[in-house]
């Protein structure tokens, strides 16, 4: 066989490798030692980690940084206990107040935390997880291989063209397909690593397969209520480069079964660092006009009980959907907050706008006058006594 050929060959049979297993990974005794932070070799490298400092300066002066001191702190506490003291110091966090569950690591240490994760898990263990699953991917420079794979895949497609005849167009795009994210095999390594990271610094490594779990439910939910097909990420197709999240909950679950029983969540601890921030990072997810996913991340978050935030935004949601029963659900939901706070202002003027296009014009001027006296100075305030006078 000519050699390009062999090369396309084992390219296809790599798209198709299966997974290695998480559990036999995560069941070795000690964490590897770190060797510190990679530095460039190459003149790619090299141009890869400019790219890198570039980004990373755009992240420090972007609009969306949370530049609270309290709440950076707390993060990178999470981060140092989870990875290590020594693996520590060569990341840097940055937290961007974006409504979606995300974190993205850098080839130069830089790691970005968005506040939609932040709102999403419920204890140090579960972000120490997603921490740790990040910080995986730097220690294993699994973007040095992606870029490494970029440039390979460049000359495969120039082989290809030469000596794959009709596959060509198929074989280019399974090779695009395994060249611009990380693999199967790097996505499973940095959970391996991740997971024994959590399991070491002490915390309950049950959590980690928790917060994929409610990720698919959440994606359900979303397709539920935009009336599209759902799915439950429970299919493997030949162009996938990532683990299904149901294959990571599965994995991660049967690995945390091998390891030592116990561990901690710090569920307490978390929620009094979030919660300077959660009524913010609600008012965030509730623009984003997902009623299902919302609705169903509500109700996660209340699985303690319904506080006054998380009533004033689940009323919040639904008076913006606005059908005639959204309305009396939404003014229900209001009232249950002010039963919990009366001086709640914002509960007051979403009740009374409510209860104006619900038809009740006399009960809603009245929660809006409640409201200006609560909040007479508040952006709105001319507004609202336009619709009161």
């Amino acid at each position: 066989m000519p050699r390009p050929i062999v090369r396309v060959a084992l390219a296809l049979a790599a798209l198709c490798l299966p997974i290695e297993s998480v559990a036999a990974r995560a069941a070795e005794p000690t964490l590897p030692p770190f060797a510190g932070a990679y530095q460039p070799r190459t003149a790619a490298e090299r141009g890869l980690w400019m790219q890198a400092d570039e980004d990373e300066r755009q992240l420090r002066d972007s609009h969306l940084l949370i530049d609270d001191v309290a709440l950076n702190a707390y993060v990178r506490h999470v981060l140092c206990r989870t990875v290590g003291d020594e693996r520590c110091h060569a990341a840097r966090l940055y937290l961007l107040r974006i409504p979606a569950m995300n974190a993205t690591t850098h080839p130069n240490g830089a790691i970005s935390v968005w506040s939609g994760l932040l709102l999403r898990v419920r204890d140090e263990a579960e972000l120490g997880a997603v921490l740790g699953h990040e910080f995986a991917h730097f220690e294993q420079r699994h973007l040095l291989a992606l870029q490494h794979r970029q440039l390979g895949a460049s000359d495969l497609a120039a082989w290809t063209a030469l000596f794959a005849g009709g596959a060509a167009p198929l074989v280019g795009l399974l090779t695009t397909a395994s060249t611009y994210s990380f693999s199967r095999a790097q996505e499973s390594e940095a959970d391996s690593l991740g997971l024994r990271f959590v399991a070491a610094a002490g915390y309950d490594p049950r959590r980690v397969a928790e917060v994929w779990g409610r990720q698919m439910d959440e994606a359900d939910a979303r397709a539920t209520g935009r009336k599209q097909r759902s799915r439950r990420y429970d299919g493997v197709h030949l162009l996938d480069t990532h683990p299904t999240d149901l294959q990571r909950m599965t994995a991660l679950r049967a690995a945390a079964a091998s390891l030592p029983a116990g561990g901690v969540t710090e569920a307490a601890a978390y929620a009094a660092a979030l919660r300077p921030w959660r009524a913010a990072f609600l008012a965030d997810q509730i623009k984003l006009n997902d009623f299902g996913g919302t609705d169903y991340l509500l109700g996660q978050l209340a699985q303690d009980g319904w506080s006054e935030d998380l009533l004033f935004a689940r009323a919040e949601l639904y008076r913006q959907r606005g059908n005639p029963r959204d309305l009396v659900a939404a003014a229900d939901f209001y009232r249950q907050a002010l039963a919990l706070d009366q001086r709640h202002a914002e509960s007051h003027r979403g009740l009374g706008m409510a209860l104006l296009r619900g038809g009740e014009a006399e009960a809603g001027r009245a929660e809006l006058r409640r409201y200006l006296e609560l909040a007479p100075a508040a952006g709105d305030a001319a507004m609202v006594r336009a619709l009161v006078s």
